[in-house]
């Protein structure tokens, strides 16, 4: 058995570099099934999710070539299947992203519903209500999603409600079809943003990106080319608590800092002394920290990814805090572990309400993605020693993180242990 070992109650000094976006790079190389050549893309984070979905593309026929840990070539050109391995499909989330490139490239793809962290209920209806607008027939059968076309057709879709996984959706499928599609309401988060900018230096014509209208001219093949992902907003949001909580001094490096914005006003509402550069954030913490209320909302509002970290440093600081989750329906399942390390966290609905104080360590739990990072961050504020199981849910979206992390003074090692 695997675990994560922490001594926390030590300051952080020092400089971090923020990895690619996982968001952005699990969306991206799916998307280049749609080109009809060899596309490089760059600055991808060497993690579980991104190899998995590699190796989907491999077994639908794709060449992958690594030219090193960030950067791979795809030439999805002599495709041999549009059905998805469903033993790899169905471990993630973003492996729907395969309906849309292979539906908008062979006009047909069959899929598994997507797995990934279990916080909340994964409806596909909006990604169905586009392909089906497009002229696709869609059908769910034990747990496969089947999707055909004779020819996509562009049309106007309106998402009644903002999704960032139906509106990436959407727009791969869009993009080879015939005539335009006019996608309303969509969600507006940076990684949608670098994912049509892709596209587009693949030879797509997408527009408003970033906006809650996106307008998509289908053309009629994409070429090869290059492209480089974005820094990863929820890592360095991640990086920034930890520097909070543990206090010090910390340069996060690699980073966008706009797309921090939200972060960014909250920290310094509780009293971090934030310094901006052209592509890096200083974090600063000397004294006490105050509490905060938080709202998770899609962008530019405070991102869903981030609301178990700051759960975590808002149970080490002074007063009373809120978090409201607006995004998930089970996202706070996590705190029954921050209670084991002394946390004073009480849920009711979608709330939880914090009263700070300090925090020991314990044997903890990941039970997803970022309720692990969140346990990182306590553990490092936290007196004593924290070892944390089920690390395999960090590794999917943080890359090598005890060397990255021991580099500003986190005292981290992944320990084994007989079963």
């Amino acid at each position: 058995m695997e675990k994560l070992k922490i001594t926390g109650g030590n300051q952080l000094f020092g400089e971090i570099a923020v990895c690619g976006a996982k968001n952005a790079a699990v969306a991206i190389i799916p998307a280049a099934l749609l080109v009809d050549g060899v596309c490089r893309i760059e600055n991808i984070p060497d993690i579980k999710d991104v190899r998995l979905i590699i190796d989907m593309l491999v077994q639908l026929g794709a060449r992958v070539t690594y030219i090193d840990d960030t950067t791979i070539e795809v030439d999805s050109s002599n495709l041999k299947t549009c059905i998805a391995p469903a033993s790899l499909a169905s471990k993630m989330r973003a492996s729907y992203y395969l309906l849309g490139a292979l539906l908008g490239r062979m006009n047909r793809a069959e899929v598994s519903l997507p797995g990934g962290c279990n916080f909340g209920t994964r409806p596909i209806d909006l990604h169905e209500k586009g392909f089906r607008a497009m002229g696709a027939n869609v059908e769910i059968t034990d747990g496969i999603v089947y999707a055909q076309a004779q020819k996509l057709c562009g049309a106007t879709i309106y998402l009644d409600t903002v999704s960032v996984g139906a509106t990436i959706n959407i727009m791969l499928a869009a993009v080879l079809a015939k005539g335009k599609t006019i996608i309303e309401n969509a969600a507006k988060e940076p990684h949608i943003v670098d994912v049509a900018n892709f596209l587009n230096a693949m030879g797509a014509n997408v527009r408003g990106a970033g906006t809650d209208v996106i307008r998509i001219t289908g053309v009629e093949k994409m070429r090869g080319g290059s492209y480089s992902i974005i820094p990863d907003q929820i890592e360095a949001g991640t990086f920034m608590l930890l520097a909070a909580a543990a206090g010090g001094e910390v340069l996060v490096r690699n980073i966008i800092p706009r797309h921090m914005n939200c972060l960014t006003s909250k920290l310094e509402e509780m009293g971090v002394n934030i310094t901006e550069y052209d592509d890096s954030i200083r974090i600063e913490r000397n004294g006490k920290l105050r509490g905060t209320s938080v709202r998770t909302m899609p962008y530019p509002g405070f991102p869903t990814d981030l609301q178990p970290q700051i759960v975590a440093l808002l149970s080490t600081v002074d007063g009373k805090s809120t978090v409201d989750e607006n995004v998930w329906d089970n996202r706070f399942q996590y705190v029954e572990q921050l209670q084991n390390m002394g946390a004073d966290i009480c849920v009711s609905g979608k709330r939880a309400s914090i009263c700070g104080q300090k925090l020991h360590g314990a044997q903890v739990t990941a039970t997803d993605l970022r309720a692990g990072a969140a346990l990182i961050i306590a553990g490092a504020a936290a007196q004593g020693v924290t070892e944390i199981s089920s690390p395999h849910y960090i590794d999917r979206g943080y890359s090598d993180i005890e060397r990255r992390l021991r580099s500003i003074g986190v005292k981290i090692e992944r320990i084994f242990e007989a079963d």
